[in-house]
């Protein structure tokens, strides 16, 4: 874990309140650090419903093949998380861990091993030893607390600089209830859902179809809009857990995500998802910009995702951010690239409210110092007009530098 927290890092992290029915714990076991936690506890009450999104990677880590056979059933009691190791290309040893993982927090926990869910994080190919869970996990039952939630970010960390936590307050049936999440990530970032780890508590009473529908259509306008290097995890995973505590408050129980009277806890879910998004690249690998990119014009949105995708992960666009460079040719090259609808005599290009590029060409009023200065900043948003239909998107990435390549090449050292 970088000692350098990234300049894009929140100034200040926002309090999460307790959540009744949910508890955590972290623990050092020392599964691959010296020094700090890396073993994280969560603890539900009975009835607590859980949705899921995954990796689309086809060689995923054994845990997310455990949480996928456990989903089905839809609830769960425990979350066990490592960091160091992500139990991925482990091939029988990796499914006998997350056995035994799910075997001691079952002990710990008084459920079924069916109702744990398993996430790891780390070296990819290591064998994770799993007999040091059997180490912490009683304390940590004991030692549970619903306000660690700062505490459980800070465990499930790697390369991050900084933990990502983020809260909502919404109402449902006239009834108050909230959402806390945490996540982590900062490389191996690009949106194929999740492309990192990310756990989100709620006291809503939803049935797990309900959460799971919110969850699938939430994650496309965020953890799918992010990416830092183009590189999607073995190990990507989405949990949401809903303890259904608010309906002791008189908050009705929720059946379907299509429920009128979801419409604004559906709104503040998808504000809290694209929050941690955003702080997932902003911790990106040695990040010192933050970049939205928009494109606009596009035959359709699905066309212009994959375009503004394409100026996201090109190296070439990331290292002229990372140089204060206003290149707009490599952007005019990535949407060239995308294999999707573009015509070169009606794109536009601004970079923040400055129009570089105009029809298919540099604007006439193209001025380099305003633009230089605007490059300058921190944040930077770079849109790209086709000019070909109503189509739009919009995507979050960073900018690529010498500490990426510093940080990916001693990784395993």
């Amino acid at each position: 874990m970088s000692k350098t927290i990234s300049p894009l890092a929140p100034k200040i992290y926002p309090e999460l309140p307790a959540i009744a029915g949910a508890r955590f714990a972290t623990a050092a076991a020392g599964i691959r650090y010296k020094g700090r936690t890396d073993v994280l506890l969560a603890l539900f009450d009975p009835a607590t419903t859980v949705a899921g999104v995954f990796t689309r990677s086809r060689c995923p880590s054994a845990p997310v093949d455990w949480c996928r056979a456990n989903l089905a059933q839809g609830t769960a009691r425990a979350l066990v998380v490592n960091s160091g190791n992500a139990n991925a290309f482990t091939g029988k040893k990796g499914r006998a861990a997350t056995e035994l993982t799910a075997k001691l927090a079952a002990e710990v926990v008084g459920c079924t091993e069916s109702e744990v869910f398993l996430a790891s994080t780390g070296v990819i190919g290591e064998p994770l030893d799993a007999t040091k869970f059997g180490n912490v996990l009683a304390d940590c039952a004991r030692n549970a607390s619903d306000t660690a939630w700062i505490d459980a970010a800070n465990a499930i960390m790697t390369t991050d600089t900084f933990p990502k936590v983020a809260t909502r307050t919404a109402t449902i049936g006239g009834i108050t209830v909230t959402i806390n999440g945490f996540a982590k990530g900062a490389g191996m970032i690009a949106p194929d859902m999740a492309t990192m780890l990310s756990f989100v508590v709620t006291d809503a009473p939803l049935s797990a179809a309900a959460l799971q529908g919110l969850l699938s259509r939430g994650v496309q306008g965020s953890f799918n809009a992010v990416t830092v290097d183009s590189d999607t995890s073995t190990s990507d995973t989405l949990l949401a857990f809903a303890t259904g505590t608010a309906s002791t408050r008189g908050a009705p129980l929720i059946e379907t995500a299509g429920d009128r009277r979801l419409a604004g806890f559906r709104a503040c879910l998808n504000s809290l998802l694209i929050d941690l998004a955003q702080q997932v690249a902003r911790d990106g690998e040695g990040a010192r910009k933050f970049i939205t990119v928009k494109v606009e014009g596009a035959v359709s949105a699905a066309s212009a995702k994959r375009v503004a995708l394409s100026i996201a992960n090109s190296p070439l666009v990331k290292t002229a951010v990372a140089g204060e460079d206003a290149n707009w040719g490599r952007v005019v090259m990535a949407v060239g690239k995308a294999g999707e609808p573009a015509d070169r005599d009606r794109l536009s290009i601004s970079f923040g409210g400055i129009r570089v590029a105009y029809n298919g060409e540099r604007d006439p009023s193209y001025d380099e110092q305003a633009v230089s200065a605007y490059m300058r900043n921190d944040e930077i948003t770079v849109t790209a007009d086709l000019g070909l239909g109503r189509g739009s998107a919009t995507v979050w990435t960073c900018d690529l530098t010498k500490e990426y390549v510093a940080i990916n090449g001693d990784y395993r050292s």
